[in-house]
């Protein structure tokens, strides 16, 4: 039986989820923010206050010079002398090194920096004094040259040390401490004691004067990063922005979100001219509140409405200014912020448009699409009232809502009618009026080839793919042609023509458009008809089960059968589902239809061997009725077969209203002891979600994923990998459906699929046919191609063939990519080499491969190119001239 979708409303959303997930993506911005933000504090925290003046080096040059000079004028001193003040001199060029690692923040903590600083500066002014000191202290140095030097080097360490207590507090303690230990041991162990409890001192209050300064820089940072952070709040809130000027008119700030709305980067604005940002098209006519004025003018403006220059949307915002100034007076620029005004914009308009747009799509509603009508056909001149009327029906919307919800449903109709818009352009004008019905009226007398090239391009774009909240959407569309006058000459007659075409495209197979004609009256009349039959057949038995049987890969026994619904119509022979399952479904008698089914399998069931079971499909309508449970019991006890031979095939729709309701139909299924499989897996709803507490036994893949799995550059095949992957992790089954070719069922079982069903076992079969195969033994034998013919195209196309400097006329019944059947030529040789003009400028090389008659098969030496809808590019037939661009002012209004 085929499958039936029903409507059902998408999930809302977890309210807890959503506030987690915003508090996750607000602390992700604040943080990104925070790691943009510049400090100046930041260096200051990183390393401390300098204990080493960066100039401290520069002492090396005093200290030498005042050895050399007191050696010149007294001759040279000893070795130790020589010593410590060769080493006080060095260890103080030295200090260089420690400036740099202060300075690289090497070091951390007040404590590690004072060791440093003693070393690169107590160090060599302890060995500077000893020097002195024991020069004087031999007699070979006047005790008030010695001082001198001493109170002069003193002095200029105080002087390099400014700024830095603690340097100057050690470099003082240390020479006069070198100059008592050089004395008298007794006094320079006093002195050294004094500097060692100075130096502690020194730390304590280096310790507190950093401690102070850091939280003081502290404090400032975060001011500063709370005022940014507000202002960057503000900003990205969209509730207004900011932006300031050169004196020249060019950005030198902008708030981002204004750039994100007009598409380009900050970086990308900043230096261009303030006129950029704006459409100012719309603001000539308001003379001195035109922003150009303001400007120009260096006057200070408020509430300016200017539109912004976006080719998206429309967009309004209003902004203010003022200039800005130096000290001296001097015209710096402007500065000032602005809002968005679109809402505001919108919702003065909006009530003006409800009474003739559509609050969805935005297009003209019903009642304004039918004044259109009558203003047509009511115009004063007879010339003026021809016109022709589309009416637009979608395929398979209605698999949309069920998949993945109203939501995404209203998303998908937006984008149908901005495509359907550019596919009219301007020749027509489009409508909705209602659910997924449009309606197109092109007024003038337009031909009917024209009409139909303006129908198949508005087809082929409303059935290019969809992007719906990250899932690929695939429509279709079909269209009803109706012309006045030769179809009518009142809105009523010409809607209802187009309306009978409409349902003649959708019966003659959906996707394509159809003119009305005056045997459609008939055609519907037919369709009221087949209902009625539908219905005596329910009533009377005139439907049948067949079934598919359903293969072991490993062992290629039949374990099962599918059961589908058929029905043999007593004048017309075998109907197809896809043509009366729709009436089943607007009528309402797909849930009886589906329930007969139900005891239908399971009596058939009953004769056969214990270990077959029976797949029936079982509807969203179905699952939905409470009563399903004791509906499925009722034919297992009718039967008497056993419930574990029962597998009901679901689709993913019944999980769009994931409530309680369906949890408890899933555990009332599994109670009696049925098997649940998940139907066509992977077209439907997108969520895996429902994997996780759903008791399905087996998954289904689809046909369209076994289709074309084999084609080189598929990726079919890495689809149907994944899903046995995960219905091995699940402990669940596989069922590959739609096998036909030796070579998918190759690639299928080498994938891992548990079962095959397919073409390549077997057809489905009637139940007493089922019976007699089952009779024989319940080992499948595959038979069939060994793989699936190139997609060819039928024609009647005539074409030149040229060989050994003759030519030929041949006509090509069918192509494909890589050759053709081609009529006309007796008996072809094996192997003979044509060239072949299929068309003005194209022409190829084949080879026959065989020839029966007038008839030869041809393979092309080099493949065709199949164009964007996948026909043959070099025969396609070239279009009809595109209709006049024409305003609708005039006649539509």
């Amino acid at each position: 039986m085929a499958d039936v979708s029903a409507e059902q409303t998408k999930p809302d959303p977890q309210p807890a989820a959503d506030l987690q997930q915003a508090e996750r993506r607000d602390y992700g911005r604040t943080q990104r923010r925070r790691e943009r933000m510049p400090s100046s504090h930041a260096p200051a925290l990183r390393k401390g206050v300098r204990m080493i003046a960066r100039e401290w080096p520069q002492m090396a040059l005093p200290m030498a010079l005042g050895l050399a000079g007191l050696g010149v004028s007294n001759g040279m001193p000893d070795g130790t002398v020589m010593s410590l003040g060769t080493t006080s001199v060095l260890l103080a060029l030295l200090g260089l090194l420690a400036v740099r690692v202060e300075s690289g923040g090497l070091l951390r903590g007040t404590a590690p920096r004072m060791v440093m600083m003693v070393l690169a500066v107590g160090m060599p002014m302890v060995l500077f004094g000893a020097a002195i000191g024991h020069w004087a202290t031999m007699g070979s140095l006047p005790w008030l040259q010695g001082l001198a030097l001493l109170v002069t080097v003193s002095l200029l360490a105080t002087v390099f040390e400014s700024g830095q207590l603690a340097g100057v507090l050690v470099a003082q303690v240390a020479i006069w401490a070198g100059v008592a230990c050089a004395a008298s041991r007794v006094g320079g162990m006093v002195t050294l004691a004094i500097g060692v409890v100075v130096s502690v001192a020194a730390y304590f209050r280096q310790r507190e004067i950093e401690q102070r300064e850091r939280e003081a820089a502290e404090i400032e940072t975060r001011i500063q990063t709370r005022a940014q952070e507000i202002l960057a709040d503000y900003e990205e809130t969209g509730q207004g922005w900011f932006w300031e000027t050169d004196r020249r008119g060019q950005i030198t700030y902008l708030s981002r979100p204004v750039a994100q709305i007009l598409g380009r980067s900050v970086e990308n604005l900043i230096g261009r001219p303030f006129f950029e940002l704006f459409n100012l098209a719309d603001q000539a006519g308001e003379g001195e509140r035109t922003l150009a004025f303001h400007l120009s003018a260096r006057a200070s403006f408020a509430e300016l409405a200017v539109r912004a220059a976006t080719d998206m949307e429309e967009r309004w915002w209003q902004i203010n200014g003022r200039p800005t100034y130096d000290t001296f007076n001097n015209f710096q620029g402007f500065r000032g912020s602005g809002t968005d005004l679109t809402e505001k914009r919108r919702s003065a308009e909006h009530a003006t448009r409800l009474a003739q747009f559509d609050s969805l799509t935005g297009l003209s509603n019903r009642l304004r699409m039918s004044q259109t009508l009558e203003k047509i056909l009511v115009a004063p001149q007879i010339q003026h009232r021809a016109c022709a009327v589309f009416l637009l029906d979608l395929d398979r919307f209605k698999q949309v809502n069920d998949t993945l919800g109203h939501p995404a449903g209203d998303a998908l109709l937006k984008q149908v009618s901005q495509r359907l818009e550019r596919a009219i352009g301007t020749v027509g004008r489009v409508g909705r009026l209602g659910g997924d019905e449009f309606q197109v009226i092109i007024p003038g007398k337009i031909e009917r080839e024209q009409l139909a090239y303006l129908a198949g391009q508005v087809i082929e774009q409303l059935s290019a793919p969809y992007s719906i909240e990250g899932s690929r959407v695939m429509i279709g569309a079909s269209v009803g042609i109706a012309v006045s006058p030769e179809d009518g000459v009142t809105s009523e007659a010409l809607i209802r023509n187009a309306d009978l075409a409409l349902y003649a495209a959708k019966d003659g197979g959906r996707g394509r458009y159809h003119f009305y004609a005056a045997d459609l009256h008939s055609d519907a009349q037919e369709r009221r008809q087949l209902e009625d039959d539908l219905r005596d057949a329910l009533a009377h038995g005139g439907l049948e089960m067949f079934y598919q049987p359903v293969v072991h890969t490993a062992t290629e026994r039949i374990t099962g059968f599918e059961a589908l619904l058929r029905w043999k119509h007593p004048r017309h022979g075998y109907i197809s589902p896809a043509r009366f399952i729709p009436i089943a479904e607007d009528t309402g008698m797909i849930a009886a239809i589906g329930e007969w089914a139900l005891r239908t399998a399971c009596q058939d069931m009953a004769h056969w061997p214990q270990d077959v079971r029976v797949a029936v499909n079982v509807s969203p309508l179905q699952f939905a009725n409470p009563a399903l449970p004791s509906i499925v019991t009722s034919a297992l006890a009718h039967a008497q077969v056993e419930a574990s031979r029962l597998e009901l095939e679901i689709t993913e729709s019944v999980f769009l209203n994931n409530d309680e309701g369906t949890d408890q139909m899933f555990k009332q299924l599994k109670a009696i002891g049925v098997r649940l499989a998940l139907d066509d897996f992977g077209t439907g709803y997108s969520s895996l979600g429902y994997l996780r507490s759903a008791p399905f036994d087996k998954i289904k893949i689809d046909q369209s994923f076994v289709r074309g799995a084999t084609q080189p550059g598929s990726r079919n095949g890495a689809i149907i990998a994944s899903i046995v992957s995960l219905a091995e992790a699940l402990g669940m089954e596989t069922t590959a459906e739609g096998v036909e070719t030796h070579d998918e069922l190759d690639l299928v079982r080498a994938l891992g699929c548990s079962h095959v069903q397919g073409y390549i076992y077997e057809r489905p079969l009637s139940a007493a046919n089922a019976t007699e195969r089952l009779a024989t033994g319940l080992v499948a034998v595959a038979q069939g191609p060994r793989s699936a013919r190139a997609s060819r195209q039928a024609m009647l196309r005539k074409v030149v063939l040229e060989h050994g400097g003759h030519s030929y006329n041949g006509v090509i019944r069918n192509l494909s990519l890589t050759g053709a059947l081609v009529e006309g030529l007796w008996n072809v040789p094996v192997g003979t080499v044509f060239r072949i003009q299929l068309a003005d400028g194209h022409v190829v090389s084949g080879t026959c491969k065989w020839s029966n008659d007038d008839r030869m098969g041809v393979e092309f030496t080099e493949p065709l190119k199949a164009g964007d809808d996948g026909r043959i590019a070099v025969v396609q037939i070239r279009p009809p001239a595109p209709l006049p661009d024409r305003s609708m002012q005039r006649k539509v209004g």
